[in-house]
């Protein structure tokens, strides 16, 4: 048996380049310099797409355009039930050029078809569910102030919102964020990862079909300098919700402190999952290895790091180690694949120094460690790596690898593995293994996290509001929590008919 499961390329690549411009104010346009960029796919080294590249010029005119949308009440001033039509046509649309879309996300991307696919029909879901709360949102009434008062809630809309989103997701984060934006009656600037343009531009072309109003959805195509930038400090701007790395997401909550305006971010995590004696350990297993490979490791809920009770962490990783060696790795366009290419040469490197370093620490790599070739794909690919003997103080153990690597570390007390699990600088998701449900629960309300998962691993849907604590970020997406994100809420203290009492008393 050979050490990895390996899917050679299946055939040439045939690929008409996407073509992407900014939409901006319903008019398609290239940038005012001319300036573009080429996205090379990171698994078959073929251009996949050729995007306009923005800059200030650019970034201004779409603000421009969402701010006179909004103030123009063309769509913030919409129906419940006119938002929810838009929506849900989007939905359709979504469902109907999901293969299409999904086969230029893995190229852009380098993950498997099949869980591009999923991804993009997924993402249908939750705009439907935004549609649900475009038409359910409401506002209270309190009718106990007295006989003479009335009070009302209600909530409006932000205003213009900035919307950055990552590359490893392009269109799941994106659908997490938009529609709940475009429910509560925001208009919106986006920019997507110049490493993943196409679908968030092909989506622009669903919003037109499904009849948006121009203006309300601008996508400005470009870098963080001066794009990004520009979106999170602009006074035209309202608010700013950001997905991708910690570091990034301090930068943008720096840049929007000079405006006060809110701001929402989803960053990295470093999330366990703990398994104590009594879990049933073939379901933890597989969980485990699901969760570190999943998306190649390229995800901000990867289980990066399992704490493990150890009268069961020699059996845990024995476990690990034969799965990994059956997870298909290979051409991302062949639906048998699991496991695609990393993302660029620079972020495989990266991967590469945490296991050297760990290593260098007294870690033991117990499978991978290394670059993986795969026949007949020029891109670059990273064996599953299985690392056990890891001590809390090392990077491996604190830091978002990003990759599919899997972290070891073992406990002995419950308070312990509650010590391991917390002590990070992020609080995302956690995961709890135990036939006990006391042992979960009591686990699930100790852990710093904002998802604790029990007796599964990464189970999610619209109506389950996701985020997290600490350093993984601000704010909350999906679910009701996701919309109230775009809303401001306003009191009404309304006095019926004519009945207060003077404060200047007449001579």
């Amino acid at each position: 048996m050979t050490e990895f499961t390996l899917i050679a390329a299946s055939a040439a690549v045939h690929h008409d380049i996407v073509e992407c411009r900014h939409l901006i104010d319903g008019a398609w346009r290239a940038s005012e310099d001319g300036a573009i960029s080429e996205r090379v796919s990171p698994s078959h080294g073929i251009v996949v797409s050729r995007s306009a590249k923005g800059g200030t010029t650019e970034t201004e005119a779409a603000i421009a355009a969402a701010r006179k949308a909004f103030d123009g009440g063309v769509w913030s001033k919409a129906s419940g039930k006119s938002r929810a039509t838009v929506l849900l046509k989007v939905a359709e649309l979504i469902e109907r050029d999901a293969e299409k879309m999904a086969r230029v996300e893995t190229l852009e991307t380098g993950k498997p078809i099949t869980q591009a696919f999923g991804e993009v029909s997924g993402a249908a879901d939750l705009w439907r569910y935004a549609a649900s709360l475009a038409r359910t949102m409401h506002g209270e009434s309190h009718n106990t102030l007295g006989p003479d008062m009335l009070g009302v809630v209600l909530k409006e809309p932000i205003g213009v919102v900035s919307v950055i989103t990552p590359w490893n997701f392009p269109f799941w984060i994106l659908s997490q964020k938009l529609p709940f934006a475009l429910a509560a009656g925001c208009t919106c600037v986006v920019k997507p990862s110049e490493l993943t343009p196409s679908t968030t531009v092909m989506l622009g072309e669903l919003l037109i079909e499904a009849g948006l109003p121009s203006g309300v959805v601008n996508i400005v195509l470009g870098y963080g300098q001066p794009v990004g930038a520009l979106m999170a400090e602009h006074p035209e701007v309202d608010m700013i919700t950001f997905t991708g790395s910690t570091a990034v997401g301090r930068s943008i909550a720096s840049a929007a402190s000079g405006t006060l305006k809110k701001v929402a971010l989803e960053l990295g995590g470093k999330n366990p999952q703990v398994i104590f004696p009594d879990a049933a350990i073939d379901d933890a297993a597989d969980a485990i290895t699901f969760g570190v490979y999943f998306n190649a490791g390229e995800c901000c809920n990867s289980s990066s790091r399992i704490i493990v009770h150890e009268d069961v962490a020699e059996a845990v990783v024995e476990k690990v180690v034969a799965l990994s060696r059956k997870v298909a790795f290979g051409d991302p366009l062949n639906p048998e694949t699991q496991v695609g290419a990393i993302v660029s040469t620079a972020h495989q490197q990266k991967i590469d120094g945490y296991v050297r370093d760990a290593v260098a620490a007294g870690a033991k790599v117990c499978l991978g460690g290394a670059a993986l070739k795969v026949d007949g794909l020029p891109g670059e690919f990273y064996q599953p790596t299985v690392v056990a003997g890891v001590t809390p103080d090392m990077a491996i153990a604190r830091e978002e690898v990003f990759g599919p690597v899997l972290s070891v570390l073992t406990f002995r007390s419950f308070d312990g593995a509650v010590a391991l699990a917390n002590d990070a600088a992020y609080g995302l998701s956690a995961g709890v293994w135990s036939d006990s449900v006391h042992t979960c629960l009591d686990f699930a309300r100790q852990v710093e996290a904002g998802t604790v998962w029990t007796n599964t691993w990464m189970d999610g849907f619209p109506e389950l509001t996701f985020g997290g604590v600490k350093q993984s970020g601000l704010g909350r997406e999906i679910g009701p929590y996701g919309l109230e994100e775009f809303l401001e809420v306003k009191t009404l203290a309304m006095r019926i008919g004519r009945t207060r009492a003077p404060w200047v008393k007449a001579s």
